[in-house]
Parts: structure tokens; C-alpha cells; sequence
């Protein structure tokens, strides 16, 4: 935000958070905690914090590499030791930046993993990188959760069975030996209890772009949002109390009939509501930004808010189930749907949103999420005749940003909209 915008009470109160977490991290050797690095799909966090461990996740890092200009020596340097210009940024970022001695992005220092936990869900990317991260950390641990991809658009009994198989015979007795603690499953379940109450209020949160005009941009602020359950907090008090007091202030919006909050102030006029799918570029976010917030569009959904769960079709940890809720919260991340179930999901908030048009942002590393995106525009524009768009950019490498090509694009889609408005009217 400017220096004349003001911030916000949820705003502060997720800054300290971001900031205790890396001290805590920094000062790990000194405390005795142990460090536990995984992945923000399919993460367990509320397992770690049931054991007294630290979670490190090296996409977080990244990306907040990027929003502070950091990342293009790192992806460099990672790229004069072998690692290919094709291969994700997020994982040549964060090589880079642990040869350059673990600085985080905040400037201290993080430290080397206690155990390497791989929640893999739906990304190969994630196998390769934590190859990497084993070699750059021989001797660490390694706790391999695997999730069952949702090939038939449902979770069946015996695939949440297979993976509290694995939770309780490979992560949880490496997490027992690395962190000197026992499982204790009461200490898992009133984490649990707190995560329910997280995941009501975010889907509350990102419910509100319901009303006109939205209050919230549910992309470029939603990425803020989402950070405390992607970075650790997840079935914390803290994260509790953030996201109370974010969903409050967001409801003092809608009585007062407030657009969102944008970098350079409130947004004058909603003129286009509109769902997209893929992650944000990070190197140029308040540019990127400002390219839809200067036309009056305003993202009322988004595929990227969902990486780290989806709770729109129903999802809700059950604390009295916890590794059969675990399990299936990781099969229930966006990653890890197949594309019939995205295209039902982004057709739903298309829909339930009442969104003018549906717009892709293709990262050119991130096959992930790039992997059939032009089918999932094509039948989105098939099955619901609204205007379809695509731009392109990546991750965290900045060469890869064009900002005269996205503006350029945006303005025919921009006006594509508009016309379609006419003709609507008409």
C-alpha cells in the first residue's frame, strides 16, 4: 500500500505474524525447534504444530523474493549451476536463494530443515525439487506424504485409507524422532477445531464479492488473505482472530457500499467483475495490479486462492476424524482436481459471482496450472457464452513479465467486455 493509504487493523495483525514466524525461524538453533520444510498444496501444518515444529515453505519464499525484486539473482545464479530456463522459478528462486546462504526474504536467516515432509499433490515439480533439496541437505530426513490425484471427481474410502496408512506409519514416527514428542491426537483435534473456524470465515470472506460492488478483490488482495493458512497459521488462535477481524472490517465495507482497497486507494467504480484462473506474477504485482484496478476491473473469484484448499464445494476438517481430515483436505486442494472439476468450479463462481467475463493468466513455468488451461477456456466460453481472455507471464522471473503485451491484450479484452455490455442492454 502507499504511504496515503491506511492501513488496516487485519492488515498489521497478519504483518506481525509473517514477521514473529521469522524470527521464530531465525532463531530456531538458539530455542531448540525444529525445522520442517514442505510445500503449500496439500500441506499438514496443523501436524507440525501438533509435534512443536516450524514449517518452511520454499514457494513462500519465493514469491515474496519476487515482490521484493530479489529473485532475479537467484534464479540466475541457480541457472549458472545447471538448472534449466524451463524449469519452475519458484524452485531455480529458491535454490538461489539457499546457495546465497538462506537469507530469506525478510533478511534473516533461515535454517536448514530438521526434515524434508514432501505433501505431494498434483505437481511433478515437487518431486524434482525436493531431489534438490536432498542433495543440498544430505543427511535430513525425508517424510514422503503421496496423495491420490482425484481422477474420477471423487475422493473414494480407500484413497484417504492409503494415506492415513502414511501418515501413520511414515510421517508421523519421523516426526516423532526428529521432534523428540510423541503424537498426541487430543492436541491434534483442538487444532483442528480451530482450523474449521478458519475455513468458514475464509469462504464467508471471499463470499462477499457476491455484492456490488465487491468489496475485496478476491486475486491481488485475495493473495493476502489466503497467506496466514498458507504459511503456517492454519489451526492457530492467531489465524482465528485474523480472519474475525479481516471478515469484519470486509462486512463494515459492504454496509458502506466500499469497492476493494487497491495499492493507491479505494476503487472508484466496479465497471467489469471478472474470475481468473492461474497465479500472479509476483516481480510486478503492483503494476500487474494496476493494469486491471485502472480499467475498474475487479476479480470476484480466482483458481489461485484455492491452491492451498478448496472449501467451496463443501470441504470442513473434522476434528473428530484427524487423519482422515487431513488426508482428504490434501485431496482437496485445487492442484490436485482434475480439469472436469475445475471447469465446474470456475463455471460455479462464474455463475454464483456474477462475473462479466473469465480471464487466464498462463505462467510459462508453471505447468501445474498451465496444463490445459486453453481447454478450460474453451468450455467455459462453450458452455457459458461469456468472453474469454488470456495473457501470459510467470512466477518470479522478471524477464518473462511484458507489461506492454498484458496491457495491450487486456485493453481488446477490456473492450470486448464493453461491447457485450451494449449489446446486452440493447
Amino acid at each position: 500500500m502507499s504511504a496515503s493509504v491506511a492501513k488496516e487493523k487485519s492488515m498489521v495483525i497478519q504483518k506481525e505474524m509473517i514477521a514473529n514466524h521469522f524470527k521464530a525461524l531465525s532463531t530456531a538453533k538458539e530455542t531448540g525447534k525444529k525445522v520442517v520444510y514442505t510445500f503449500v498444496p496439500g500441506n499438514i501444518s496443523e501436524l507440525i504444530l501438533a509435534f512443536d515444529m516450524l514449517p518452511v515453505y520454499p514457494e513462500i519464499n519465493a514469491l515474496q523474493s519476487g515482490m521484493r525484486k530479489k529473485s532475479d539473482g537467484f534464479i540466475q545464479d541457480a541457472e549458472k549451476i545447471g538448472h534449466s530456463e524451463d524449469v519452475c522459478t519458484y524452485v531455480k528462486c529458491d535454490v538461489g536463494m539457499m546457495i546465497n546462504g538462506n537469507i530469506g526474504p525478510t533478511g534473516e536467516k533461515i535454517p536448514p530443515p530438521d526434515l524434508l515432509l514432501l505433501s505431494y499433490t498434483g505437481c511433478f515439480t515437487f518431486m524434482k525439487w525436493f531431489e534438490n533439496l536432498k542433495r543440498l541437505y544430505p543427511g535430513v530426513p525425508v517424510a514422503m506424504l503421496h496423495t491420490p490425484y482425484q481422477e474420477d471427481k471423487q475422493i473414494k474410502p480407500e484413497m484417504t485409507q492409503y494415506m492415513v496408512k502414511q501418515l501413520k506409519e511414515e510421517v508421523i514416527p519421523k516426526m516423532e524422532q526428529v521432534s523428540g514428542v510423541k503424537y498426541d491426537e487430543e492436541k491434534l483435534k483442538g487444532i483442528l477445531r480451530n482450523s474449521s473456524k478458519v475455513e468458514d470465515a475464509i469462504l464467508r470472506i471471499f463470499d462477499t464479492t457476491k455484492n456490488r460492488p465487491s468489496p475485496i478483490d478476491a486475486y491481488f488482495a485475495g493473495v493476502y488473505y489466503i497467506g496466514p493458512i498458507n504459511s503456517g497459521f492454519r489451526g492457530t488462535a492467531e489465524a482465528v482472530n485474523y480472519y474475525e477481524e479481516l471478515y469484519s472490517e470486509i462486512m463494515e465495507r459492504v454496509r458502506l457500499g466500499l469497492g476493494p482497497i487497491t495499492p493507491e486507494g479505494e476503487m472508484e467504480k466496479e465497471r467489469f467483475r471478472l474470475v481468473v484462473e492461474g497465479p500472479p506474477n509476483w516481480t510486478h504485482f503492483r503494476e500487474f495490479w494496476k493494469l486491471f484496478y485502472d480499467f475498474g476491473a475487479v476479480i470476484v473469484a480466482s483458481s489461485y486462492t484455492k491452491v492451498g484448499g478448496v472449501y467451496d464445494m463443501g470441504f470442513r476438517v473434522d476434528p473428530e476424524k484427524p487423519l482422515d481430515s487431513l488426508a482428504d483436505y490434501c485431496m482437496n486442494c485445487y492442484t490436485n482436481l482434475n480439469l472436469e472439476q475445475r471447469i465446474d468450479l470456475l463455471e460455479q463462481c462464474i455463475v454464483d459471482y456474477k462475473a462479466d467475463g473469465f480471464l487466464v493468466n498462463s505462467i510459462k513455468s508453471c505447468n501445474s496450472f498451465s496444463a490445459g488451461q486453453l481447454m478450460i477456456m474453451k468450455e467455459l466460453e462453450r458452455k457459458l457464452e461469456i468472453p474469454v481472455g488470456l495473457i501470459e507471464s510467470d512466477l518470479v522471473d522478471p524477464r518473462y513479465f511484458s507489461y506492454s503485451n498484458i496491457k495491450n491484450r487486456l485493453e481488446s479484452f477490456f473492450q470486448m467486455l464493453d461491447q457485450r455490455k451494449i449489446i446486452l442492454k440493447q
